[in-house]
């Protein structure tokens, strides 16, 4: 079995490996070949990734290149983890928003918007490559804004299935507060990447028991902590939303706080310097605790269980993917890509039936719907009008003023990586 990891010389690479090598049962890499262009960060990464299989006794081999085309050839399935533009990008996606009041976030508001127009046309690149290499790879998108994403992906006739690590925390989380093992623990997790609610927490599968109030009554300070928002949106909703969703739910005080303190992508750029500097220690052979605060938890478990399901190994029958609707929310078009339960198998992902979603929530679900259907629509045709429309109907934004406003700034902060602008 072959691997390829398209943006390989990340510093959460580090975290896929150990996961690779732990759970190589699961899925038995023969070859990886991680593929970024950044060659100083590749080999960094390359030479820790290798001391992580030769300690852990991984017979696979690891190989690194700055070719695409060489690094996807006879690939049983290609891991897609872009950051185009890198954190310099990331920061400005953090910033320029804040000035219109509005949320200063990657993969949300004005600046998921900024990423998904500066990622689109590079995936689907990499993804024809890909096709053209082997139609029979699939493709497991990890690059955010992962609902777009995976989106352009499935229109574009790819074998494609979205991925984010959201679900799998709350698996861990919720294992551990009720004391069982994660794999005991199934989340009814319904919506959209990053705009998610956990409706039932179940123990033993789709049918068993849901403890979700319990947990929210024994747990909820816990819980509501891990989040950022205060235990009585928690209580008050009955249901734990993601992080994402105090985006939405706290918006002003977002950003009042995001103003007063320096971006992440600052923080994260700060802290990849140093995670590369031990990278180059040639005595370092697992991935330091440091890595923790990089974000992408439990990123290789999930990763690790998606790609054994899909090639026909022993992953798990049900995980939280990001694919197409196809009836699962009636109030969305089929080609909507939602972030739900699935049965993963060899053939695809096929999402498990969900119980009707309360206006609440369907009603920010499909204004998101919508707002996703024109940022698509911007990145592969490009346009001023285009992107002002998607700015428009975010709920993030929603006036004409801002979107008149964030529309010059985002094309302006991001002419470089627009083709059209």
């Amino acid at each position: 079995m072959k691997l390829a990891v398209v943006g390989g010389g990340s510093t959460y690479t580090p975290e896929l490996i150990d996961g690779f090598a732990r759970l190589r049962d699961t899925l038995p890499i023969e070859e990886l070949v991680l593929v970024d262009p950044a060659a100083d960060r590749l080999e960094l990464v390359g030479g820790l990734a290798r001391r992580i299989f030769a300690k852990q006794g991984h017979p696979g081999v690891i190989r690194t290149t700055s070719d695409v085309d060489a690094g996807v050839a006879d690939a049983d399935a290609v891991l897609l983890q872009l950051r185009i533009g890198g954190q310099a990008a990331r920061n400005q996606d953090e910033t320029w928003p804040l000035e219109c009041g509005c949320v200063g976030q990657e993969t949300t508001g004005a600046g998921g918007l900024a990423k998904a127009l500066r990622t689109v046309p590079v995936v689907l690149d990499i993804a024809e490559r890909v096709r053209r290499a082997n139609p029979n790879a699939w493709i497991i998108d990890f690059t955010n804004p992962v609902g777009i994403v995976t989106r352009a992906l499935l229109n574009a006739g790819h074998k494609a299935v979205g991925l984010c690590n959201v679900a799998i925390g709350f698996q861990r989380k919720f294992a551990r507060l009720l004391d069982v093992t994660p794999s005991q623990v199934h989340l009814d997790h319904v919506g959209l990447n990053h705009l998610t609610w956990e409706l039932g927490v179940r123990l033993g599968g789709p049918d068993g028991e849901n403890v979700l109030p319990r947990l929210i009554g024994e747990h909820g300070d816990a819980i509501a902590e891990d989040l950022h928002m205060p235990r009585a949106i928690v209580d008050r909703l009955g249901v734990v939303p993601s992080y994402y969703l105090r985006y939405y739910y706290q918006h002003d005080a977002v950003v009042r706080e995001l103003r007063t303190k320096p971006s992440r992508a600052s923080q994260v750029a700060a802290m990849e310097r140093e995670l590369l500097e031990m990278y180059g220690d040639p005595a370092l052979d697992e991935k330091p605790e440091l890595l923790a605060g990089r974000g992408g938890a439990f990123y290789s478990e999930a990763a690790v269980d998606l790609a054994a399901s899909l090639l026909g190994g022993g992953g798990s029958p049900y995980q939280v993917v990001n694919t197409y609707n196809n009836g699962t929310l009636p109030f969305l078009p089929d080609d909507a890509v939602i972030e739900v339960q699935a049965a993963v198998d060899g053939k695809g992902a096929t999402p498990l039936a969900v119980p009707a979603l309360d206006p609440l929530y369907a009603g920010l679900v499909a204004n998101v719907t919508a707002y996703e259907d024109l940022a698509l629509e911007a990145a592969l045709r490009g346009g001023r009008d285009r992107v002002f429309k998607a700015l428009l109907a975010h709920p993030l934004i929603g006036q004409y003023e801002y979107a008149e406003t964030l529309t010059d700034q985002l094309i302006a902060h991001n002419r470089e990586h627009l083709a059209w602008a």
